[in-house]
């Protein structure tokens, strides 16, 4: 299987089985600081909520619901998978690594060492109308950071 193969792999297996999808009655843990953001596409019709926990200075919980494309919503499971147990400032490294291979157009490659499966996005910034689907939970992301903190 090839690097490319692996990758769309791991983009197909996330828009099936969503990590941290289900926004809705899920708790803050008891003396976290929360934040939620609501992001949408107008281009496309993409839209994510996204809620964040922050405890101690590290993302306790996220949780996120949306409908869209299954860039977008693969996008969203990698993250919340990879963003739990994270501190603030690692999660906003993280988020400025994303952006700027997505941004890239195909220059810069992702490192998944810090990226984890969104390496596999990678692909995604040779297509300029693909980056904003990619790219929507990660901005949701960051907004509700920024709230919690």
């Amino acid at each position: 299987m090839s690097l490319d193969q692996l990758y769309q792999q791991i983009i197909l297996d996330h828009s099936k089985a969503r990590h941290g999808s289900g926004l809705a009655g899920i708790a803050a843990p008891e003396g976290a600081s929360t934040g939620q953001s609501h992001q949408l596409n107008p281009v496309c019709g993409d839209e994510v909520t996204l809620r964040v926990a922050v405890e101690d200075g590290k993302v306790a919980q996220i949780s996120w619901d949306g409908a869209g494309c299954s860039i977008s919503m693969a996008s969203a499971s990698v993250l919340s998978e990879l963003a739990e147990g994270m501190s603030v400032a690692e999660l906003h490294e993280v988020i400025g690594k994303f952006r700027e291979v997505l941004r890239s157009r195909g220059k810069i490659h992702a490192d998944p060492e810090i990226l984890g499966d969104a390496a596999a996005f990678e692909g995604v910034a040779r297509y300029a109308a693909r980056v904003k689907c990619a790219m929507i939970s990660w901005v949701a992301a960051e907004d509700a950071l920024n709230q919690a903190s």
